[in-house]
Parts: C-alpha cells; structure tokens; sequence
C-alpha cells in the first residue's frame, strides 16, 4: 500500500516574525486525516538558521500526530546548514 503524502511548499525566506504563521499554516494542512509523510518544498527557501528551526519545529509538529516531513528541492547550501547543524537524519531529502 501506497503510503499517503501531502505536500507544503514554503514559498519564500522565512523569519524569526514569520514562524507562528508558518506553524499555523502547517497545522491547518493536518486538520483532519493525517498523512503518512508531508513533503516540503523547500525550493524558494533561504537557507539560514531561521529557516532551519522553522524545519525542525515542522518535523516535531508532525512527528508529535504520527507522520513524518521530507524535504524536497533543498539547495546544496540548505544540505550543507542542515549537516552543520546535526539535522540531515532528522529532515531527509525526498528528491537526492
């Protein structure tokens, strides 16, 4: 059986302000039947520290209701943040 998937595209940088609305966002896509895996694009993303929490906190939000996030269109440079910061295992990549 397929395992069921949502995608979330975060469409541009993310700030420190901007991380409640995210969240908020994030939460309105899982209202209801929870998925087995939300992909994120992450195409349009800046890849700094903010943007890295905001990450991490997603995968929390979404592991606490029993699925889990993959990061799809990830920069060289995102990889790199994520690997500097411990975190490439705990965001995999969808696409290589």
């Amino acid at each position: 059986m397929e395992p069921s998937v949502i995608i979330f595209v975060i469409d541009g940088p993310i700030d420190r302000a901007g991380l409640p609305g995210l969240h908020d966002r994030f939460r309105l896509l899982l209202d209801g039947d929870v998925p087995d895996r939300i992909v994120c694009d992450v195409g349009a993303l800046r890849p700094d520290a903010a943007a890295v929490d905001a990450l991490a906190r997603l995968q929390l939000t979404a592991r606490r209701l029993g699925c889990e996030v993959w990061l799809s269109h990830a920069s060289g440079e995102l990889q790199e943040l994520l690997g500097l910061m411990g975190l490439q295992a705990a965001l995999p990549l969808s696409d290589p």
